[in-house]
């Protein structure tokens, strides 16, 4: 069995080669389950926390601030988030919502609890996160959660999933035309809804795109 470090070469040569190359999430990065933290936790200060629940309504795919607290003694049980970690809701009523994600982007540590899985890697996180809104990422997904009511994917599933890396100019060349996609989307909606509705489309096609690479 290959070193994480052996990976990581390969990954490179095999980028330099071919342009990407598709890779499990397991091969650039760990996945660690989340533990404890209830919304009964919560305080007006404190160590920053994400509630799995909360990433289904509260946040986009990336934020700098929480909107909850714990206190600091309940902060030392619980999971570690960092800059850069992307926190998974893995644990959903619906499919569509399973496995839904947001980027921590905070310079300050953060934890997150029960439901949720942190993947802490080396690549570019919101080129991550984008190819985790695409159709490639959910036919996967829907293979690997198990359940019926409530739907749950495990931290040893989801390193199984495959994903394209190219290199990571790439990767952020790619984040720099989605971003301004997303921000002339938000932009746009507040006055022109039809318009929006458009871009929204436009977007979504072409995140597809870009997230797309050939069968080397």
């Amino acid at each position: 069995m290959r070193s994480k470090q052996q990976a990581q070469n390969l990954i490179k040569i095999l980028q330099y080669v071919y342009g990407y190359v598709e890779v499990r999430l397991g091969d650039i990065g760990s996945i660690v389950r989340g533990n404890g933290l209830q919304k009964r936790d919560f305080t007006e200060e404190g160590v920053g926390c994400i509630h799995y629940g909360q990433i289904y309504t509260k946040y986009g795919m990336a934020t700098e601030k929480t909107i909850s607290f714990v206190e600091e003694s309940l902060a030392e049980k619980l999971r570690k988030v960092e800059k850069g970690d992307i926190i998974f809701a893995v644990t959903s009523e619906n499919i569509e919502d399973l496995c839904k994600c947001v980027v921590w982007l905070g310079e300050e540590e953060i934890v997150t609890g029960g439901h949720s899985a942190i993947l802490k890697h080396n690549q570019n996180s919101k080129f991550l996160a984008y190819y985790f809104q695409t159709e490639a990422f959910h036919s996967q997904k829907r293979k690997l959660a198990t359940g019926t009511k409530v739907m749950d994917v495990t931290a040893t599933k989801l390193e199984e999933i495959l994903i394209p890396l190219p290199p990571l100019e790439e990767q952020q060349r790619i984040v720099d035309i989605l971003d301004r996609f997303d921000k002339l989307c938000n932009d746009i909606s507040e006055g022109l809804p039809a318009e929006a509705e458009a871009r929204q489309k436009q977007y979504e096609y072409y995140r597809e795109k870009l997230l797309s690479f050939k069968k080397l």
